[in-house]
């Protein structure tokens, strides 16, 4: 619409003389595409976007629909006859249109989420919700429900940490199958890494070809976790070879191609891009033919094109071919494929590239903080968790204010003036809980701290412990916005009931432990019945279920090779959201860790303490002693 008409003469110069027309970035303002999604979906039945929305002087909204064409087609009116019925009810039938606004703003207001009895799910509801997982299961081809198919990679999370407090294999084996099927099919970039948006066909062949950062953190940190839970041995050890390829190859994606010069992370790439001839056209940045193979690779094209599934017809549109991994890895040579693999990228490197929306987004560098951190810890990349450390340090000194109010976006180093909503709060105190276990140091804990402390009393209702996705000082819309359910991203109440429990488990604040366990309870009501998208806050129930463990390292430096092997091994653990502080007893650094308070060395060895709500067993001083203590029930 953009193109046809908002860039038209006419139809501007109609729109600049009869409408005051505000064009939302629904990046920028989640909140306001929330609630009025909310009422066109109530109104018709369906949502989507381009959303347009007519509203009154009141904002109170009274004519709705998603793309209307420039001509009429298929029935549908086109964009000037839209505006000029607009016009016409509003100039004659004014108090008429008022009265609908009126009832539509009413209808929204009594749609309350039904939070049931705000006990946290137990047993008997998580098992219903891994029963309705499978039978939305696609056993052939992975993944849940029809094209198109997103990445279900919340839900994998719950999958991994089920299988890991429950031993279930079924959960285990969706999780690995989804995975390896997303990381073989074009979903994902198999020269550069990193992952598309989603698949349009329900094969993950074919993906719509925008590249978003919330996406590609939470699949780093989900085929990290299936690494973390597959690499022991056993038949899965090439799956966990494929997976820890992916996680280390989507972080340098991150990096490399999202790294802002102020240390954070950009929004997204395109997926159009010019394909040679000046017209922008979608995927001609990643798609290849048999011809510009032979090209690029001459002798190597033909092994090329059985590597990555590249045929004559193509698989894309005009013969050309998303690059796949269509046969097990070790069919051919693998200095051979490599060296195929860096010709053809440098090769698309001279290719005009997609466009990259700089803008940093709160929430999303949260959610790329925990991914980096965790996937350099596990695979002994600091460069990965510098870059993670760099992110954080972009958060606090530009988007927190001196009242640690967190500010929502920020582009080219100057900060955004949209206020930091629940799932910005929430996702960046991950980031930060998780830089916190991963580097020893006690200042992230403290921010996550002071992040949360706006959850509880800005965005959570005080007598029902319901959470709302703007804070109470906020801009007023006609309804305050609140949304339990995950969507591409998880919802800031999962996120928030996540980072609650986990800083519960860090500091044994009970205060942050209820508030988590309240916010489950619309998990009780909502996981049995959908599943597939409440996927986060299943896993932190599981969490809660497990305790979740709480893990202190104490060494007589976090330099010595003893302390960073018990280090690493508790990192490593799949207990489900375990949460884990290392430090050296008696230094300023340990006194920022509670849960390192009263846990001394044992007989001048570095020691590991495995908790439960700072209950802990003995201690134990060798890695495997710790393996076998954090499998224990």
């Amino acid at each position: 619409m953009a193109h046809e008409s908002f860039e038209d003469e006419a139809t501007a110069a109609y729109l600049n003389e009869h409408f005051v027309s505000v064009k939302v970035d629904r990046e920028e303002r989640p909140d306001v595409d929330a609630v009025y999604m909310e009422a066109v979906q109530a109104a018709t039945g369906q949502g989507g976007w381009p959303m347009t929305v007519f509203l009154t002087p009141d904002a109170e909204p009274f004519y709705f629909g998603t793309y209307f064409p420039p001509e009429p087609r298929h029935g549908s009116p086109s964009f000037r006859q839209v505006l000029e019925g607009v016009r016409q009810a509003w100039t004659g039938r004014r108090e008429e249109v008022a009265e609908v606004a009126g009832k539509i703003v009413r209808d929204l207001s009594e749609r309350e989420i039904s939070y049931g009895d705000a006990r946290p799910p137990g047993e008997e509801e998580l098992a219903a919700a891994l029963l309705g997982l499978t039978r939305d299961y696609d056993p052939q081809r992975g993944g849940f429900g029809g094209a198109p198919k997103f990445p279900p990679s919340m839900v994998i999370e719950f999958l991994l940490r089920h299988h890991a407090r429950t031993g279930s294999e079924g959960a285990l084996q969706m999780a690995q199958d989804t995975c390896e099927r997303m990381a073989r099919g074009g979903l994902y970039d198999q020269l550069g890494g990193g992952f598309a948006r989603y698949s349009v066909d329900r094969d993950w062949v074919v993906p719509h070809f925008e590249k978003m950062l919330y996406d590609n953190a939470l699949l780093c940190r989900a085929y990290a976790h299936l690494w973390r839970t597959t690499a022991r041995g056993g038949a899965a050890d090439g799956l966990s070879e494929l997976a820890r390829r992916v996680a280390l190859e989507t972080a340098d994606f991150m990096v490399r191609e999202l790294g802002t010069a102020q240390g954070g992370f950009a929004s997204a790439l395109d997926a159009d891009s010019d394909d040679g001839s000046g017209r922008h056209v979608e995927g001609a940045y990643y798609v290849w033919t048999p011809e510009q193979l032979r090209e690029v690779l001459k002798d190597d094209a033909d092994l090329a094109a059985r590597h990555f599934g590249v045929t004559e017809d193509g698989t894309f549109e005009h013969g050309s071919s998303v690059l796949q991994l269509p046969q097990e890895e070790g069919l051919f040579d693998a200095e051979k494929v490599e060296s195929v693999r860096v010709r053809l990228l440098a090769a698309r490197a001279e290719r005009p590239a997609p466009g990259r929306d700089d803008k940093v987004v709160a929430a999303w560098n949260g959610l790329a903080i925990a991914a980096l951190a965790e996937t350099g810890a596990y695979f002994d990349r600091p460069d990965l968790v510098d870059a993670a450390i760099g992110a954080a340090d972009l958060l606090v000194r530009l988007h927190l204010d001196d009242h640690a109010r967190l500010a929502r976006t920020s582009k080219d180093g100057q900060v955004g003036a949209n206020a930091g909503v629940l799932e910005d709060y929430a996702d960046v105190a991950e980031g930060f809980l998780a830089l916190a276990s991963v580097t020893g140091e006690g200042v992230w804990l403290d921010f996550a701290g002071f992040l949360l402390d706006h959850v509880l009393t800005g965005f959570t209702d005080a007598e029902t412990g319901a959470l709302y996705d703007t804070a109470v000082d906020a801009e007023q819309l006609i309804r305050r916005p609140q949304d339990p359910t995950d969507n591409a991203t998880p919802s800031g109440w999962s996120a928030a009931a996540g980072a609650l429990l986990s800083y519960a488990a860090h500091t044994g604040s009970e205060r942050h432990r209820a508030a988590a366990e309240r916010a489950l309870g619309v998990v009780k009501a909502l996981g049995p019945r959908v599943p597939r998208f409440i996927g986060w806050g299943l896993a932190v129930a599981e969490a809660l279920l497990d305790g979740p463990r709480e893990v202190a390292v104490v060494g007589p430096s976090p330099a010595d090779d003893a302390t960073r092997a018990l280090h690493r091994t508790a990192l490593l653990g799949t207990a489900p959201g375990a949460v884990v502080a290392v430090g050296t007893p008696g230094t300023s650094d340990s006194a920022e860790f509670p849960l390192l308070a009263g846990r001394p060395l044992v007989d001048g060895h570095p020691a590991a303490y495995v908790c439960r709500h700072f209950t802990c067993d003995a201690p134990v001083t060798d890695v495997e002693g710790l393996r076998v203590a954090l499998l224990g029930g």
